[in-house]
């Protein structure tokens, strides 16, 4: 992700939006004689260097006059020696402030406005202040000037010098007045930013807000036909057709060499949508009657989207911005609402485009058309008093409402599941914020109940009422197991199911009390445990599957979800079967905290918390397929950690080079240097050469871009042929360490200490890497985020950072800091769930 965060626009308009004007003054302070600005990187000052000797480095200094420091490699504005695990986490953490930033800007653009219209009227009040001083300087002037001359009557000085009284309690009436609108203005910009709704109580939550304003949703761009020789082909043949259902081929045609296009299900859903959709639309131009979706050839059209995917790959970097920041601009009015007077983000305020529905697992609807969305078919919500957002002339919209009970802006029926889709406020608005809250509450309450309802359900497991059986054995499992309630699906709808929808295959029993569930959960994943249970649910579950039952039959044939919920609704008002997934999930995560012992370095704290956060995760069978980069993703990080061992062996060869009579004192501290073998030496060389020349050449390119955007001169092949030789120097100098183990050592380095010193720095990088390293081996089929976000409460996080010392950043990235801002202002390190 390109990072506007580390980037600094010349232009000031942008500068009035994205920084202060603190910032503005210290970056004016540091323009360039050419205009151009120094992009200082905030990544860390310890990211991976070899010595201070790295090529580019040496080149910025010798080369270019400082005008380019601290080049990325990929555009996105960070130092491109930041291959550190902690540096990852900076820039993570970045990206996601880099997509909130333009939002940021915008939050505070009213208290900047006021802010500048205060200095505006600050300067008029100055202005207006000297005018009398003026005045009565030009009056006595002038009546020094005449001296000599008659003197005024007495009744005239008189009425001057009520005029000037008058003048000066005008003056003071409207510098009060201007001083109170201010601090009035000050105080409602500090309002809306620091709004806690969690410090007010309010009984009354049916009613959601009193005043409601919005534009309105985005409405995807309307299709534009391929060109003339960009055909489909129907055996052999060229096809003509109308654009309706031309774009619908073109959704199949992109996917062409992807797993969905060789699905039969996927294959067989879009060419019935898509012969719907010709037929609506008359049918082909030329009279092609198409009728096998196998003589169809979409390769023509598959090859244009390629071309155009590849040239959106060679813009430019500064080419990119520009779109970003000219689609933010238009996407800007849209971001915010305002509710209750208040300024609060939108969440997703975008109409989806038409496409082919994907689905997840084996959906028995993937590949049919999600249809166009107009603004006919969309309900809008906002109070009575607001200004409809404005339509094209002969659009309109499909309903207005002035629903204050409800917390959605926008909605929408959508074709493949006949649901609707709402725009809502965002994930970080104080009504989402207040709906977590309650959530987590709700589940919190549980434990004082818990006792009375396990107290029962195991009693319950011998009634003689088969239903009042069947409840306390899927309470038991739900309580225990974490299983979902579940519910009826209808044929068109993915097979996936819960506690009550278990069907007789889903469950096998093996004596004495052994279970093994095997079914299709939430999302199509596969739910696969091999449990024990206390004797009496197992011959519960064995009588549930006796004769006549068999494969296809319900298990629980006498109960389904809202039975069971209103048999909760007696312990504890608002309980559910999913309140019980939300209560074990924190009251684990709180369990397995309470055994982390407050010792060993953040990293190691934090490796510690993810492993509670994943008892959570398998509890809640929150789980995820490896990632096709995986196997990619541990080599480089294996090759970091070599290459940390590599500058390690370095110095240490220096401090000997030093002084041999170090190896007698410290023997084991230099045992390393003998067990690092030659071979993954030279290979640790070769990666670093290709490394930096890959460096050279897009430092190159990308400031060729740059250059050419701004419309400056390009830098020529010699400055490349420059750097280029840097690097050969430095691999001669490679040679020469791992023919002779003898390290080549700037003299300002060349002291004990401060190798030493180096030396530690890389230990403590070493073990970062390598605990992050295990940590993602061990989460790489596990999701901590879902759990993480949707059913841990974050107080409990909040908790952990407070108490251990993590920073939150660490935990939280800023997006989900900003959604649990009551969390993080309202717990302390003794809450407890």
């Amino acid at each position: 992700m390109t990072s506007d965060k580390h980037y600094t626009s010349s232009n000031e308009e942008e500068e009035d939006v994205l920084l202060s004007q603190s910032k503005r003054r210290k970056l004016k302070g540091n323009r360039t004689s050419n205009g151009k600005q120094v992009v200082k990187d905030s990544s860390d000052s310890d990211s991976e260097s070899y010595d201070s000797e790295t090529v580019l480095s040496q080149v910025s200094e010798n080369h270019n006059d400082g005008r380019i420091k601290n080049e990325d490699q990929d555009g996105d504005g960070t130092d491109y020696r930041g291959n550190d695990e902690e540096g990852k986490e900076k820039r993570k953490d970045s990206e996601d402030e880099d997509d909130d930033e333009p939002l940021k800007g915008k939050a505070h653009s009213n208290s900047k406005k006021k802010a500048k219209a205060k200095a505006e009227t600050n300067g008029t009040k100055s202005m207006e202040k000297s005018r009398p001083k003026a005045n009565g300087k030009a009056s006595t002037t002038q009546s020094n000037s005449k001296q000599s001359a008659p003197t005024k009557s007495s009744s005239s000085r008189k009425k001057v010098a009520k005029v000037k009284e008058e003048e000066e309690e005008q003056e003071k009436e409207k510098e009060n007045s201007i001083k109170s609108e201010d601090a009035e203005a000050d105080i409602d910009a500090e309002a809306e930013e620091n709004y806690k709704w969690w410090e007010k109580e309010k009984d009354d939550d049916t009613v959601k807000w009193s005043t409601l304003k919005h534009n309105g949703v985005i409405f995807p761009p309307a299709y534009e036909p391929l060109p003339s020789h960009i055909k489909m082909y129907y055996n052999g043949k060229a096809v003509e057709l109308p654009p309706q259902a031309e774009e619908v081929a073109g959704f199949f045609a992109a996917l062409l060499q992807s797993d969905h296009a060789k699905n039969p299900v996927f294959q067989k859903n879009f060419f019935n949508d898509f012969i719907e959709v010709l037929n609506e639309n008359g049918g082909t131009k030329n009279g092609v009657n198409i009728e096998s979706f196998d003589k169809c050839d979409f390769t023509k059209m598959f090859e244009f989207f390629e071309i155009q995917k590849e040239q959106r790959k060679q813009l430019s970097s500064q080419e990119k911005k520009q779109l970003r920041m000219e689609r933010d601009k238009f996407e800007e009015p849209f971001k915010f609402c305002e509710l209750d007077g208040r300024k609060e983000q939108v969440g997703n305020f975008k109409i989806e485009p038409p496409g082919l529905f994907r689905g997840r697992g084996a959906h028995p609807k993937t590949g049919k058309l999600k249809r166009r969305v107009y603004p006919e078919d969309v309900v809008l919500n906002l109070d009575k008093d607001a200004t409809i957002p404005p339509l094209p002339e002969g659009q309109n919209w499909g309903e207005i409402r002035h629903d204050n009970t409800v917390q959605w802006l926008a909605m929408w029926r959508e074709n493949i599941s006949n649901s609707f889709k709402y725009v809502r406020f965002a994930a970080n608005s104080s009504l989402n914020g207040q709906s977590d809250f309650k959530k987590f509450e709700k589940s919190r309450q549980l434990k004082y109940h818990i006792d009375a309802i396990r107290k029962d359900y195991n009693k319950n497991l011998k009634n003689k009422v088969m239903l009042e059986r069947q409840k306390a054995v899927a309470i038991y499992l739900i309580d225990v197991f974490a299983l979902r309630a579940g519910g009826e699906k209808a044929d068109d709808e993915a097979d996936t199911v819960g506690c009550c929808s278990l069907r007789y295959e889903h469950v096998t029993l093996k004596p004495p009390n052994k279970v093994i569930f095997d079914f299709l959960g939430k999302d199509s994943i596969r739910f696969y445990q091999e449990v024990e249970v206390v004797p009496q649910a197992f011959k519960n579950l064995t009588i549930f599957k006796r004769p006549p039952k068999q494969p296809g039959h319900q298990l629980f044939d006498r109960l389904d979800p809202s039975v069971l919920n209103k048999h909760l609704q007696h312990y504890m008002q608002g309980l559910t079967a999913k309140v019980f997934r939300t209560y074990n999930a924190s009251k684990t995560m709180q369990d397995q905290l309470d055994l982390i012992k407050n010792e060993g370095s953040v990293a190691e704290k934090i490796l510690k918390y993810n492993a509670a956060n994943r008892t959570v995760a398998i509890l809640c069978n929150h789980q995820r397929s490896v990632a096709k980069t995986h196997a990619q993703t541990v080599q480089k990080a294996n090759e970091k950690i070599e290459e940390l061992e590599w500058q390690k062996v370095r110095l240490k060869r220096a401090i000997l080079q030093i002084d041999e009579d170090e190896r007698k004192k410290r023997p084991k501290f230099f045992e390393e240097i003998e067990d690092f073998r030659k071979e993954v030496e030279a290979a640790v060389h070769e990666r670093v050469i290709e490394r930096e020349i890959d460096k050279c050449h897009k430092k190159f390119a990308r400031e060729n871009d740059k250059r050419r955007f701004e419309k400056q001169e390009l830098l020529e092949e010699p400055v490349l042929k420059e750097w280029l030789e840097k690097v050969e120097e430095l691999k001669q100098q490679y040679a020469r360490e791992l023919k002779t183990s003898v390290t080549e050592v700037k003299s300002s380095s060349n002291s004990i200490e401060k190798l030493e010193k180096q030396i530690e720095k890389l230990d403590q990088r070493i073990e970062t890497s390598s605990i992050q390293l295990r940590d993602k081996e061990e989460n790489s089929q596990v999701s901590l985020g879902t759990s993480k976000i949707n059913y841990i409460d974050p107080r409990l996080s909040v908790v952990f950072c407070k108490k251990y010392g993590v920073p939150i950043e660490r935990i939280f990235t800023k997006s989900l800091r900003e959604k649990f801002k009551w969390a993080i202002e309202s717990a302390d390190e003794n809450w407890r769930f």
